[in-house]
């Protein structure tokens, strides 16, 4: 049956070589079936058709592309679109597609909800159910509407991409190589809470984009609405991130979710402005988008302004994210895949 099937979609080209050989294929052939899956992206081994028959039937016995599309897509006023894609049953993930201006920005999961279980974010509400694989992820990118038009991927979506390390750089990989999609890593930013060691292996082996969620910079403070600053300081994902070269290729930026009168203060931008001292990165402000059953206010237009004011006094280069797909619940903080659920 076909479910029992092993994915191609996601191996590198090394698992594809053991493939072909095991099989008594020629070793050239894992290259054919690369080039198939990740730049023809087909959805069927009957469509590799520089493998002969009876290769495609070898192959057809144990493995299967691995592609499925969404179970269900919403539109935003805006433009952005969020897609539900079923995982297995019951367990379910969303991705978001962004437009702005020519570029195609995908946001995508790498886990069915979150162990993280910040205060402010829906997904970890939800609890942990699994890691996507490799396949799962690389599937996002493939199967929404506008896979072509995608100019940036951002793993921002459900779960802590450095919690799923090994799938998360595996489809880095498979997205930067020549074997593979070939994308620049300055087309991919990987957000993250700062797993440490793993933030300390992301950071030797891979020249993608990083954003830090931040969100408080006083530790106490900051352990109220992230549980995991017990277990991953900011302080010392701070002293990690000193010890790496940023401006040039790979660039750094801190994401700062803004609650009204709770991590908006001037003593709250002096706490911020210390610990990033000398760091050339971007701070990136975030208005909260409120969720179910938590009592966190946002803050206002002027105060989130002032607040960016404060920032740049200090020498910091600082945004306000635009908010997108909010009528969706597509916007930070509010991924579920409660649609799955219903």
């Amino acid at each position: 049956m076909e479910q029992n099937k092993k994915p191609l979609l996601g191996l590198s080209l090394q698992e594809l070589q053991e493939i072909v050989i095991r099989s008594g294929m020629p070793k050239f052939t894992a290259k054919q079936i690369a080039d198939w899956l990740y730049v023809k992206r087909i959805s069927q081994i009957e469509e590799m058709t520089n493998l002969s028959l009876s290769n495609r039937e070898k192959l057809s016995q144990e493995y299967t592309v691995g592609r499925y599309a969404p179970q269900y897509v919403q539109q935003s006023a805006d433009g952005t679109r969020k897609y539900l894609f079923r995982i297995k049953e019951g367990q379910y993930v969303e991705s978001v597609m962004i437009p702005d201006k020519g570029r195609y920005t995908l946001c995508i999961s790498t886990q069915v909800g979150c162990k993280m279980n910040c205060l402010f974010c829906m997904t970890g509400k939800q609890g942990f159910s699994g890691h996507l694989s490799a396949a799962e992820i690389i599937n996002q990118i493939f199967s929404v509407e506008e896979a072509s038009l995608l100019t940036n991927i951002v793993y921002m979506g459900m779960g802590e991409p450095l919690d799923n390390l090994s799938a998360v750089m595996k489809s880095i990989s498979i997205l930067t190589s020549n074997w593979g999609i070939a994308w620049s890593p300055k087309r991919i930013t990987l957000s993250t809470i700062g797993v440490t060691k793993a933030l300390e292996t992301f950071l030797k082996e891979c020249n993608c984009h990083l954003a830090i969620s931040i969100h408080n910079a006083i530790p106490e403070e900051r352990a109220q609405i992230m549980p995991t600053e017990k277990a991953f300081p900011i302080e010392r994902t701070i002293e990690l991130l000193r010890q790496h070269n940023f401006g040039g290729q790979r660039k750094l930026s801190f994401e700062y979710i803004v609650f009204g009168k709770l991590n908006d203060t001037l003593n709250h931008a002096n706490r911020l402005s210390a610990l990033l001292k000398g760091l050339p990165a971007l701070i990136n402000l975030i208005r909260y988008h409120r969720i179910p059953n938590v009592d966190l206010p946002s803050t206002d237009e002027d105060r989130l302004i002032q607040f960016k004011e404060m920032l740049e006094r200090k020498g910091h280069t600082v945004t306000i994210r635009q908010s997108r797909g909010e009528d969706i619940a597509a916007a930070c903080g509010m991924l579920s895949a409660l649609e799955g659920r219903i």
